[in-house]
């Protein structure tokens, strides 16, 4: 068991363990005390559909918190990025809305990266804030997307564009849960792995060049959120240094758009990474050789690195993103493996600067 504490906005914790749904009703006691609040139980209908089965470390989570003395009312959406917007958070205020949520009870939220961030952003803005604690359960949520206390939904526009710094009480990772994973949301994980090995430890990017994480999984998982904390200590509303994490995200973003979503963050990741690893090569920013191995590691853990999609529609899709700054945009490079920069580009320059990154 490993307990990570993150100093941002309200300081909280960060468990990561097997048998932690289990705990789940001990640990919020860590939180409410003798209290019990009300918990507006968020999830989708993959994720609900499995703790219904009988081999689900918790088979009835919301049974077990009402033994434990928490009134629990349930929001269950249908799974993936197409339910990522506005239309199902005006379903959820209506919910928290129709079960009297306010400000002194909780939102729990139980799933994957969609389920953290939609839930997150209604906890942010519902009453004007209401706490809630993240319970990921895919590799990707728990080394990404439920630290740091970034929200928010998808318009058509773009994906990420509404959302708030809302940071969580709390933060349970059951890594039991990953045993459940499908081979291909695991991978979509491990692009986000690559990714911190990529930008801050190359030490950890070895290890993954070695092949399957096996038995060091958790500790592959807990120095991934320990990046992912000292960087978010440090630039917690995402200025400056928190920009770095969007390495492979602002293709990778623009892939997924383009393919309709049909192509998973985790793979639009990966070829994000190796599409600017090849592009600052050219550039020469980036040593001889490092987008090879890029590549060659996403490979080993089942991650594509090349898209079929016309760059400039890709160019047209990241001019878009959130990242944008007038007529710039700031691209995360690579000076070495471990180590990132942030590279200004000008919106006329960047399909020229990003043909390096396609043509290899």
């Amino acid at each position: 068991m490993k307990t990570i504490h993150v100093a941002a906005g309200r300081p909280y914790d960060i468990r990561i363990g097997g048998g932690l749904l289990r705990e789940l009703p001990a640990l919020l006691t860590g939180i409410c005390g003798e209290r019990r609040p009300r918990l507006a139980l968020i999830t989708d209908d993959r994720v609900n559909a499995l703790a219904d089965g009988a081999r689900c470390p918790v088979p009835d989570l919301q049974a077990a918190l009402e033994a434990a003395g928490y009134p629990v009312c349930k929001f269950v959406f249908p799974n993936g990025e197409a339910s990522k917007t506005l239309d199902t958070v005006r379903e959820v205020y209506g919910f928290l809305s129709a079960n009297s949520i306010t400000r002194t009870d909780l939102i729990l939220a139980v799933g994957g990266g969609v389920v953290g961030d939609l839930a997150g952003f209604a906890a942010a803005t519902w009453l004007r804030g209401v706490s809630f604690v993240q319970v990921p359960t895919t590799l990707l949520a728990m080394v990404d997307s439920s630290v740091g206390g970034k929200t928010g939904v998808d318009i058509p526009e773009g994906k990420n564009l509404v959302g708030a710094f809302w940071q969580p009480s709390f933060v349970a990772c059951d890594t039991d849960m990953l045993s459940f994973l499908p081979a291909e949301t695991f991978a979509d994980g491990m692009a986000e792995v690559i990714k911190y090995g990529a930008i801050l430890d190359e030490s950890l990017f070895s290890l993954l060049e070695a092949g399957a994480p096996g038995d060091r999984l958790r500790e592959i998982i807990a120095r991934c959120v320990d990046l992912k904390r000292q960087v978010v200590e440090e630039d917690e509303r995402d200025r400056g240094l928190r920009q770095i994490l969007n390495f492979g995200h602002t293709f990778g973003h623009a892939i997924e758009k383009e393919s309709a979503f049909s192509i998973t963050h985790g793979q639009g990741v990966a070829i994000g990474m190796a599409l600017m690893a090849r592009a600052c090569e050219r550039a020469g920013l980036t040593p001889a050789g490092t987008a090879d191995r890029i590549a060659r590691c996403c490979a080993l853990h089942g991650l594509p690195t090349r898209t079929g999609y016309p760059l400039e529609a890709l160019c047209a899709h990241a001019m878009g993103d959130k990242k944008r700054a007038g007529d710039r945009i700031t691209l995360v490079t690579l000076e070495r493996l471990g180590k990132a920069a942030l590279h200004p580009v000008d919106a006329a320059e960047l399909l020229d600067f990003m043909k390096g990154g396609a043509g290899r």
